[in-house]
């Protein structure tokens, strides 16, 4: 059976006695993610927000490698938030601020400390596929809103392509999700280019990843006047 992680520590081992998780994917993926972000990330400065941050280690580990940004994480589980929070302390790293709530049920949702400032990318890992149609939805039009000219979203995950599966094991993927919850599954590329679209956002740059999941890349439009 095809397993998958929705709550860390309560689906996975539990935590350290200082609160941090451990997710395996992370050792496996966080590789490849780094290198489809960071042509990208490396040439720019300012905020970067991390939504659906889990055990809090793309993050941390994302931050170490790339001093020059400020990342911002977040989540909606307490496990989640007191794990990333407890990364945060042992990494010590100053360009990795405290993780702060956020619910994409909420369509007028947003982040804190910005101080109004608009985001330089946003990250969403592994968060699709276990949430509702309406996350996605939001997901877009939050990057629409708060990325500033020509940001970036980046969306890694399994995701169909011209309604088809990319691979037979997503298939059963997304047959294991609905089972779980009917309004869980695998996206498809060209709905979610739909979505950027209606946002504001260019459809997406594709980048093959390992285990049959993409990074999807988009590129908030630019303004003329």
């Amino acid at each position: 059976m095809v397993k998958f992680v929705v709550e860390y520590g309560r689906d996975t081992d539990p935590p350290a006695a200082d609160g941090r998780l451990d997710g395996p994917t992370f050792h496996r993926n966080h590789e490849p993610i780094w290198s489809a972000v960071s042509d990208f990330l490396s040439t720019q400065t300012g905020n970067v927000l991390e939504i659906g941050s889990g055990t809090g280690q793309h993050v941390t580990e994302f931050a170490r490698r790339s001093k020059h940004l400020n990342w911002w994480p977040s989540d909606i589980y307490d496990s989640h938030l007191k794990s990333i929070a407890a990364w945060r302390e042992h990494s010590r790293l100053e360009n990795l601020n405290a993780p702060q709530r956020i619910d994409l049920l909420d369509p007028d949702w947003t982040w804190t400390g910005g101080d109004g400032r608009t985001l330089v990318a946003m990250l969403c890992i592994n968060v699709l596929h276990i949430s509702p149609w309406s996350v996605s939805r939001n997901l877009l039009s939050g990057a629409g809103r708060l990325l500033k000219e020509d940001g970036r979203l980046f969306v890694y995950g399994p995701f169909k392509r011209n309604g088809s599966h990319t691979a037979p094991s997503n298939a059963q993927f997304d047959a294991t999700l609905r089972a779980q919850d009917p309004e869980w599954g695998v996206r498809d590329v060209g709905d979610l280019n739909e979505l950027a679209q209606e946002s504001g956002l260019a459809p997406a740059i594709i980048t093959q990843m390992p285990a049959n999941n993409l990074v999807l890349a988009f590129a908030r439009a630019l303004r003329h006047n």
